[in-house]
């Protein structure tokens, strides 16, 4: 059985249900995914209180949290998607997370501030569950110079600013985990290129030489081959 973490960015909100069907889809045959939410526009607003009325990073860091699973009821309204409030590899289907409970008893590695967004705690989760992790954005890619990266060393992006956050990029490199950035603007695409690990930056985490799957190498047999 092949799993994948997905992080489903709140840029995408407008086809972002659709991108769980087709995910649900997918998980037909035989493929199985946690879904990581963003925040969307509850974590936009988030972020405006803690500007307006000076709110402390670690108020705003478990409103942001909350907002996440905000987030996770819309994508999974109406979608065949299944909410869980724990760190686990689904059994089938798609499963969407709720992150509020379980970082509430265990958040170890993810920082209180706005560096540590919600692609942190998909990095954090991926890392947990021994499986690399794709993000799905409204960009092509990692952009730099101009030019869409095909692969990049998360150390080299520690600094500067992309469409992935610093903490999250810090998780990947210390923990040794690949993250593929993969365009999720048009959902049929999207589902068509994660089947075959075409498009997008893949950022590594861990060396080539690693041994082990690799998140660009298509599902067929699949991004994670451990269960």
């Amino acid at each position: 059985m092949t799993f994948c973490v997905i992080k489903i960015g709140g840029s995408l909100i407008e086809v972002s249900r659709d991108l769980v069907k087709g995910l649900s889809r997918l998980s037909q045959e035989g493929i199985t995914f946690l879904v990581v939410p963003g925040g969307g526009p509850m974590a936009d607003l988030v972020r405006d209180l803690y500007h307006k009325y000076d709110l402390s990073e670690e108020t705003a860091h478990w409103m942001a949290i909350l907002a996440m699973e905000e987030y996770a009821h819309f994508l999974a309204d109406e979608t065949g998607a299944i909410l869980i409030d724990e760190i686990s590899r689904p059994a089938a289907g798609v499963q969407i997370l709720l992150p509020y409970r379980p970082l509430m008893k265990d958040d170890q590695g993810l920082l209180h501030s706005w560096d540590y967004t919600s692609d942190s705690v998909a990095a954090l989760v991926a890392a947990r569950l021994g499986a690399d992790l794709v993000k799905a954005t409204d960009v092509d890619g990692v952009i730099l110079e101009g030019e869409v990266a095909s692969e990049i060393e998360a150390e080299f992006l520690i600094g500067k600013e992309t469409c992935i956050d610093q903490g999250a990029l810090r998780i990947l490199r210390r923990l040794g985990i690949n993250c593929l950035v993969l365009d999720g603007r048009d959902p049929k695409r999207f589902i068509a290129n994660l089947k075959t690990g075409k498009g997008g930056t893949l950022i590594r985490g861990r060396s080539v030489g690693r041994s082990g799957p690799d998140v660009r190498e298509s599902l067929y047999p699949g991004i994670d081959q451990s269960t």
